[in-house]
């Protein structure tokens, strides 16, 4: 094992890009729009169950500029209940995140009990974009690995869930969603200098990410690769990939109903006697 991964146990398998195989898709609208309704709903339980038991958990999206990210968020939290979640899009760290230890500015966006927080990019940025473009030292990037291996056992041996998905696409998608970008008034905000610069170094990016799943798919906290080509399946795919995951180990059903309460509202509110 690497000198620079923990002790921590490693899952026994290696996600390479190269083979995924065809892209699967969902073709028929009314067939994805159910699919999503039946998701949502269920993710709308799983919340609601988190908050009452007082839960904690972190959802981390990472992948490929243009991959979809933001719609799947977008879908993700559009049923939830606004008081049981909270989105954090991570960008570059402000000069006095700089002069930290670079956890600390997600240490500090951590989710209360009841919570779940939801990253869009994370700390995994310290071994993927810091290592390619080289702004940070080797021997930094390399020591990540544990670094971040402990910190998400701490997180899971404290009882937060993580889930932590990446989302594919070829670069022959990636070229077609930057064009359509470039050409829409509307979407022409998302395409970056960055984008372009990133997408230059693909092979780089390809290799770090796939170190990233060698050293840091793990056990308590496993990476899900998400093939989003299709963004209708990919978003169905993120739903149900995150609500089996949040539901595992976890009673989903609503708490019991409080008779006395139940009784006393009827009464006041003039309930009992609209029945009769």
């Amino acid at each position: 094992m690497d000198q620079y991964v923990s002790p921590i146990i490693l899952k026994k398998r290696k996600i390479r890009f190269d083979q995924l195989g065809t892209p699967p898709q969902i073709q028929d609208k009314a067939h994805y729009k159910a699919c999503m309704k039946k998701w949502q709903t269920k993710l709308l339980h799983v919340q609601q169950a988190y908050f009452h038991q007082h839960k904690r958990a972190i959802v981390v999206f990472e992948g490929w500029d243009a991959s979809g990210k933001g719609g799947a968020i977008r879908r993700l939290t559009e049923n939830l209940d606004p008081r049981g979640f909270v989105v954090h899009p991570i960008a570059s760290p402000t000069a006095e995140e700089q002069g930290r230890h670079y956890l600390y500015r997600f240490q500090a966006r951590l989710p209360k009990p009841g919570r779940i927080a939801i990253f869009d990019r994370s700390w995994y940025g310290r071994v993927l974009v810091e290592r390619v473009e080289k702004l940070t030292e080797k021997r930094a990037w390399r020591r990540a690995y544990q670094e971040i291996n402990e910190f998400e056992r701490m997180l899971t041996d404290d009882g937060v869930r993580i889930i932590k998905l990446f989302m594919h696409i070829s670069p022959e998608e990636q070229l077609a969603r930057f064009k359509e970008r470039l050409h829409n008034p509307y979407k022409r905000w998302k395409l970056t200098e960055e984008d372009i610069r990133n997408r230059a170094r693909w092979h780089d990016y390809e290799a770090a990410t796939e170190d990233m799943f060698d050293y840091t798919d793990t056990q308590h906290a496993p990476w899900h690769l998400i093939t989003a080509e299709h963004k209708w399946y990919a978003r169905v795919h993120v739903m149900e990939t995150i609500v089996k995951a949040l539901s595992k180990h976890v009673d989903i059903s609503p708490p019991p109903l409080d008779e006395d309460f139940i009784k006393l509202a009827e009464e006041q509110l003039g309930l009992k006697a609209a029945k009769k």
